[in-house]
């Protein structure tokens, strides 16, 4: 799915919800060694935030097993409390921060014997090599800055959670096959199947596939305003980034 057409006024207990525990708190209490669970919290951005720091290390020229170590040892300092006590109090857009944070860190790493500096190949996270990887090949390199090619990775990364979480409700619910069956559905695409062929497929009218499809996209907006929110600190800076990914996306 892409990114909806429309952004939807956000309410008072929206704002409230999604705002409740963000990114930058998880970063703060692990920086002020609040809790063993803010550490957990922030091992699991880690590992959701992995591919688009992954491409911009590839894109600045390092080979595959060099960018892996490099990934690696970027969030060994992002976990270490000692380095994030040295952060100022950071605030505004989670993405601007990780960007700014690796180009510091890389920096660092190019004065430093490197192979003696990554904790002798010790692997802190489980990263998909794989993945990552194709990832990174999949995007025009020879086209884009490594800035340009962090920030589509960040935006695909953003929107495979909101899409994975959709995908676990609708699973959840014993409604996999709706949800199959809508979620790449473009109206009047050629080729595309009409409501009514989709119902006949899943032994339902046309208008309870409308309906469906309507449930499906709010839905999927909803989500994807929460993971955005996670991100920023206000719903300003939520319809600002989904303007911006729109803008990465179509350049």
């Amino acid at each position: 799915m892409a990114i909806p057409d429309s952004v939807s006024p956000l309410d008072a207990a929206c704002d409230g919800r999604w705002f409740a525990t963000t990114h930058w708190s998880v970063v703060l209490a692990a920086q002020n060694g609040d809790s063993l669970g803010a550490s957990e919290a922030l091992n699991d951005l880690c590992r959701a935030y992995w591919p688009p720091l992954y491409a911009f290390i590839r894109r600045q020229g390092h080979d595959v097993a060099e960018a892996q170590d490099l990934t690696q040892e970027f969030f060994a300092r992002l976990l270490e409390r000692d380095y994030l006590s040295r952060l100022d109090q950071q605030r505004g857009k989670f993405r601007s921060f990780l960007l700014a944070f690796v180009k510091h860190f890389l920096s660092e790493q190019r004065d430093k014997a490197r192979a003696q500096k990554r904790g002798g190949g010790q692997t802190l996270l489980s990263l998909d090599a794989a993945e990552g990887e194709t990832g990174y090949l999949s995007e025009p390199a020879d086209e884009l800055t490594s800035e340009q090619i962090f920030e589509r990775r960040w935006v695909q990364t953003i929107l495979q959670r909101a899409l994975d979480r959709l995908a676990a409700e609708y699973l959840k619910a014993d409604r996999e096959a709706l949800f199959e069956a809508l979620k790449d559905f473009q109206p009047r695409q050629s080729g595309s199947l009409t409501y009514a062929q989709i119902g006949a497929c899943l032994g339902t009218t046309e208008a309870a596939v409308k309906s469906a499809m309507q449930r499906l996209r709010q839905r999927h907006r909803e989500i994807l305003h929460e993971e955005i929110a996670q991100t920023v600190t206000s719903v300003k800076e939520v319809e600002e980034e989904i303007r911006h990914m729109r803008e990465v996306l179509n350049r």
